[in-house]
């Protein structure tokens, strides 16, 4: 279910300390595990590392960005194509370039 419009859209209050002591631009990374929380336009041209449950992915926020959530960036499976005899010949004839098509 969707946030009320009331309520408005929600953003960690750290994020939001931490883009008001950086410029827009700058290299620095800003660290957060709040996976939850929306680009709002303030966040544009920073960037952000989304932890994922190992690691932090870099995300640097664009006007595309806007409305969606960190954790829509960050993947947290790493997704290992399907098996089988089938994908197997598949993948060894788009290496060597023999299409069969």
């Amino acid at each position: 279910m969707a946030r009320s419009i009331k309520k408005g859209s929600y953003t960690h209050y750290s994020i939001l300390e931490k883009i008001g002591r950086l410029r827009a631009g700058d290299k620095t990374v800003i660290k957060t595990w709040s996976r939850s929380s929306t680009i709002i336009p303030e966040m544009i041209g920073y960037r952000f590392g989304v932890h994922n449950g190992r690691t932090f992915t870099e995300l640097l926020v664009t006007e595309d960005h806007v409305g969606h959530k960190l954790g829509e960036f960050s993947p947290t499976r790493k997704f290992t194509r399907h098996g089988g005899r089938m994908a197997k010949d598949q993948a060894d004839s788009t290496k060597t370039g023999n299409r069969t098509e």
